[in-house]
């Protein structure tokens, strides 16, 4: 069964990918980059029955596929930017191949200044596509290949999908609260896994602590820096790698967003933010 990582892109998935991998996947709790291809991205080209050629036949293979590479019988970590509104009908997962979920949400303003710098974007441009109700994401192979073709919706519509989903369990967490209360929060994380799992497996403090220091954001910058990192993007402008690691809790958006975008992103999301207690 399949435990989600979930999140809108750009929003700490990869962070808490990183602590994951390296509790779970590790002996001591000492992250290394290589423990991340332990939670994969879904839907991706690595998972296809074979060639797919648009995005409603992809969208159609997204269950049977989990059926296919993913036993019932043991458990999946598995990131996804994917959001669980269903494409041209087609449902992105059930409770048939899902055993629960774990979705981090991140200040909708944060997100804007992270997907314009991740994805070489000025900000109105990456605000223009947080609130597209269409959005989707794809990176297609040299021969056209579909298979990792992501639904996202509007960031709104995104986490809403996820929380209201009652097919299966979801553990809801805010980015931001990691930066004061990393572990309680993921000390709740590892709770809410053995007990889904229902392992109920004691929470091995030592190792917690150990993945907390080593997946500290500085500590996941400096090694990117020194390391190189696969999941770095390329600037469109330059054609050189940014930095993936970028600002992290440092994103303060307060002084960073011109008025203009942060007046503007105010009003959209005035209701999220509300609802997700942000100021």
């Amino acid at each position: 069964m399949i435990i989600w990582i979930a999140s809108y892109p750009k929003s700490g998935n990869t962070y808490l990918r990183s602590f994951l991998s390296s509790y779970y996947f590790s002996k001591t709790g000492k992250f290394e980059f290589d423990l991340l291809n332990n939670i994969n991205h879904f839907p991706g080209i690595k998972y296809s029955n074979n060639k797919v050629t648009n995005a409603n036949e992809a969208s159609k293979n997204w269950i049977s596929i989990q059926d296919k590479y993913f036993e019932k019988s043991k458990l999946h970590f598995l990131k996804t930017h994917s959001s669980l509104i269903p494409y041209n009908g087609n449902l992105f997962t059930s409770n048939k191949q899902t055993l629960g979920a774990i979705y981090i949400v991140r200040d909708p303003r944060s997100v804007i200044i992270s997907s314009a710098h991740h994805y070489s974007l000025n900000y109105e441009t990456a605000l223009e596509y947080m609130i597209d109700q269409e959005k989707s994401l794809l990176v297609k192979s040299v021969d056209g290949d579909f298979s990792n073709f992501t639904f996202l919706s509007s960031w709104s519509n995104h986490y809403k999908s996820w929380i209201k989903n009652s097919d299966f369990k979801l553990l809801f967490i805010k980015y931001e609260d990691l930066e004061e209360n990393k572990y309680e929060i993921f000390r709740d994380i590892i709770i809410f896994i053995e007990t889904l799992t229902k392992r109920n497996i004691q929470v091995n403090k030592d190792k917690l602590l150990e993945c907390i220091k080593t997946t500290n954001f500085n500590v996941l910058k400096n090694k990117e820096k020194n390391e190189g990192f696969q999941e770095s993007a390329y600037s469109k402008e330059t054609g050189k790698k940014v930095d993936f690691f970028n600002k992290g809790f440092n994103n303060r958006w307060q002084k960073i967003l011109p008025d203009k975008i942060k007046n503007y992103a105010n009003k959209i999301f005035k209701d999220d933010i509300t609802f997700l207690n942000y100021k």
